[in-house]
């Protein structure tokens, strides 16, 4: 019973702190002028990758390779498929030619530079698969990369006239802070309860790591795009998700590797694949809307209905 009420209350705390999350750093962004993109590429990306780090550091320390990598690579692919589809279906998403030309393939060379640091024995042809503290060092290179470009585009971002919520700055600073610990012990909470669930079943580290863990971890990113769907906010809503799938593979795999290097298991190549295709099928999205660069609520369905594919597909091959 005990582990059933803390997944409640786990939600209870992941939505509650995705609506302060939303409404501090959409204030901020109005205060200082600066697009709601930026802030969801930086401050509400952070924030909801907050538990992928968490459940990464510690799993890092316990050795459970499969369930860390799992969780990450699960995460990007459920907040492209799920996250954006359900985005989507509750407000069309209008993406910006920044977020299409940049950010976007951004996060599609993050998998493809986890591809080739995963793949020892394809490339080198070595005993084993394994990110090493060297390219955990490289992964935070890129990181740092992506947050000087970000604070590059914050000076030249276009106007937001997109309607906040006005609020004293100290306010907005607190709202983010109790939205960042609401997620992230909502996160927590509903992590710990799924797994213990989960294991019951008897499922393997990899399975768990790519769904329940990948859910899990993501809910933070699906409970802050919701929000921003439902107030409109569309650039918060995608900055959000493409941020977060820049934060999980540079920052999270990269302090995570430098902690403890981290063994592959092959059997994943599949899943990072996916998470391309799932990639270039949002970059495809975007360039079919109506007028303008969007996502519209048909696409949102297609997005969503692939995540549904895709949880079948894993559970066949488990």
């Amino acid at each position: 019973m005990l582990t059933y009420g803390l997944l409640i209350l786990g939600f209870i705390f992941l939505i509650k702190g995705a609506s302060l999350l939303v409404d501090g750093a959409s204030s901020i962004a109005k205060k200082f002028g600066i697009s709601s993109l930026v802030i969801g590429l930086t401050v509400v990306a952070f924030g909801t990758s907050a538990p992928e780090l968490i459940l990464n550091v510690i799993a890092s320390f316990r050795g459970a390779s499969d369930m860390a990598l799992g969780n990450i690579i699960g995460s990007n692919i459920s907040n492209i498929l799920l996250i954006g589809g359900i985005a989507a279906m509750i407000y069309p998403i209008k993406v910006k030619g920044g977020t299409t030309w940049k950010e976007i393939p951004l996060s599609l060379l993050a998998l493809v530079v986890l591809l080739v640091f995963a793949n020892d024995q394809i490339i080198d042809h070595g005993a084993t698969s394994i990110i090493s503290r060297i390219d955990g060092i490289a992964l935070i290179a890129f990181f740092l990369i992506f947050l000087y470009y970000t604070f590059g585009i914050a000076k030249v971002s276009e106007k937001d006239n997109t309607e906040y919520a006005k609020m004293n700055i100290w306010l907005s600073i607190g709202y983010i802070v109790l939205g960042m610990i609401g997620l992230a012990l909502g996160g927590k909470w509903i992590i710990d309860s799924a797994t213990t669930i989960a294991s019951n079943f008897g499922l393997s580290d990899t399975l768990i790591g790519l769904t329940i863990l990948a859910i899990g971890t993501s809910l933070p990113e699906l409970a802050t795009a919701v929000v921003a769907a439902f107030k409109k906010n569309a650039d918060l809503a995608i900055g959000n998700i493409i941020g977060s799938n820049i934060f999980n593979i540079f920052f999270v795999v990269g302090v995570t590797a430098i902690i403890r290097p981290v063994h592959f298991n092959l059997q994943m190549n599949a899943d990072i694949l996916i998470g391309v295709l799932a990639t270039l099928m949002l970059y495809y999205f975007v360039f079919t809307g109506k007028k303008e660069r969007s996502i519209e609520r048909y696409e949102g369905i297609g997005l969503f209905c692939a995540y549904l594919i895709y949880i079948v597909f894993l559970v066949w091959r488990g």
